[in-house]
């Protein structure tokens, strides 16, 4: 390869190329502005209502816990088949 051809080329190619940096006019001053619907205000305070609530219901889980520890609480069967029934219908 012959370097003077090279050169020739490379300096073809160059005349070519278009110089990119232009200066461009200064951006106004533009503010952002974000503006949140009344459904994503409700969403919002759904979310946090959610987020404070407790995860375990202590005044439903606290008196079968009791019957529990003392050793009188029973489940009836057929209450427990006719809810597993049901619900295996639902999916069904």
């Amino acid at each position: 390869m012959r370097i003077e051809a090279y050169n020739q080329v490379q300096s073809i190619y160059q005349a070519q190329k278009v110089n990119k940096a232009q200066k461009t006019a200064p951006a106004s001053h533009v503010a952002d502005r974000v503006s949140i619907s009344s459904f994503g205000k409700d969403m919002a305070t759904a979310k946090a209502a959610v987020k404070n609530a407790p995860d375990v219901r202590a005044d439903v889980t606290a008196p079968i816990k009791a019957q529990i520890d003392a050793g009188t609480y029973s489940v009836s069967t057929e209450s427990f088949a006719a809810k597993l029934m049901a619900k295996y219908q639902e999916l069904g």
